[in-house]
C-alpha cells in the first residue's frame, strides 16, 4: 500500500486542508502482508470520515486500517472537516459542499481512483457516520452503499446538547427539522421515491454507547421505510477499540466488485 499525506487548498473553504490517502500496490516480497491491486485503471474508493474530536490522521492512529484494506484493492480517502458536521454551517465554512462535491472531483484529479457508483463508498465513526449517511442518502447516484459506526444520525440529540455550537452549524432546530441536514428526511425522500438504486446502508451501535437510543430510533425508521438497511448492535462504548473490530466488518461487508486480484 502506499500512504500519502495531501494539503492542498479548497475553492470551496477558501482555506488550505489536508486529508490522508491509502492506496492500493501490488506487492509480492513486502513482509508481513500481502497487498493487491484490483488492476483496475482506477480504484474503488472508500470516504472514511472522522468524528466530531478528531481529523484526517485518527483513523491512521487508532486502527489498523492500512493493513485491513491491503488485500482488498481500495483507495481509502480521510479528510478533514473540523467540527463541521459535514454541513454548509450558518456560521463559518460551506464544508457540506467541499466534502460532496469539491473534495470526490479533486481526489479524482490527484488519484487514480474510480468515478463509478459502484466503486464509491462512504463510511465514519460518530459524526463521520453521520457523514456517510448524509452522503449516500443526499446522492445514492454517486455512492453505492454507506457505513455508519455508533453514529450521531439523529442530529437533534447534539443541537439539544450543545446549542450554542449547533446553532452557528445548523442554525436553530426549526432549520434543522425536515432540512438536508435531517437524516430523518432524507430517509423519507429516498424511500419515497421508491428507487431499486438505493444504497446499500450499514449501522452497527455498542449497546452500552450514549448515542445507541439515537441509533436504534435511526434503525427503526430506515426499516420501517423499507431502506435496503443491515444493523449489528452487542456490547461496546464509544470508544476505538470497539471501532477497530467493527471498520473490519464494515471492510467485509462492501460490496466490492473484486475483493482480490
Amino acid at each position: 500500500m502506499a500512504l500519502m499525506q495531501c494539503d492542498f487548498y479548497s475553492e470551496t473553504l477558501g482555506v488550505s486542508v489536508s486529508m490522508n490517502v491509502i492506496l492500493p500496490q501490488r506487492t509480492t516480497t513486502q513482509i508481513g502482508m500481502a497487498s493487491a491491486s484490483s488492476g483496475e485503471a482506477r480504484h474503488p474508493v472508500l470516504y472514511l470520515l472522522h468524528g466530531l474530536s478528531d481529523d484526517h490522521t485518527i483513523w491512521l492512529r487508532r486502527t489498523s486500517i492500512e493493513r485491513y484494506v491491503a488485500s482488498l484493492g481500495i483507495a481509502v480517502v480521510m479528510p478533514a472537516v473540523g467540527r463541521s458536521f459535514y454541513a454548509n454551517m450558518k456560521q463559518g465554512y460551506n464544508y457540506w459542499d467541499f466534502i460532496s462535491e469539491e473534495l470526490p472531483a479533486l481526489a479524482r484529479s490527484f488519484f487514480p481512483i474510480s468515478d463509478k457508483r459502484e466503486d464509491n463508498f462512504a463510511a465514519g465513526l460518530s459524526m463521520g457516520g453521520y457523514g456517510a449517511f448524509k452522503l449516500a442518502l443526499s446522492h445514492p447516484d454517486r455512492f453505492t452503499a454507506a457505513a455508519s459506526l455508533s453514529g450521531a444520525l439523529d442530529a437533534r440529540f447534539f443541537i439539544e446538547q450543545n446549542k450554542e455550537e449547533a446553532s452557528r452549524i445548523f442554525g436553530s432546530a426549526s432549520d434543522f427539522n425536515g432540512s438536508g441536514n435531517d437524516l430523518f428526511e432524507l430517509a423519507k425522500q429516498r424511500a419515497a421515491e421508491g428507487n431499486d438504486r438505493l444504497p446499500l446502508l450499514y449501522q452497527c451501535c455498542g449497546t452500552e454507547d450514549f448515542l445507541y437510543d439515537d441509533n436504534a430510533r435511526f434503525r427503526d425508521e430506515a426499516l420501517e421505510l423499507g431502506l435496503p438497511l443491515t444493523y449489528e448492535e452487542g456490547p461496546g462504548e464509544h470508544e476505538w477499540g470497539y471501532w477497530d473490530r467493527q471498520i473490519q466488518r464494515v471492510l467485509n461487508w462492501l460490496p466490492l466488485t473484486k475483493k482480490e486480484s
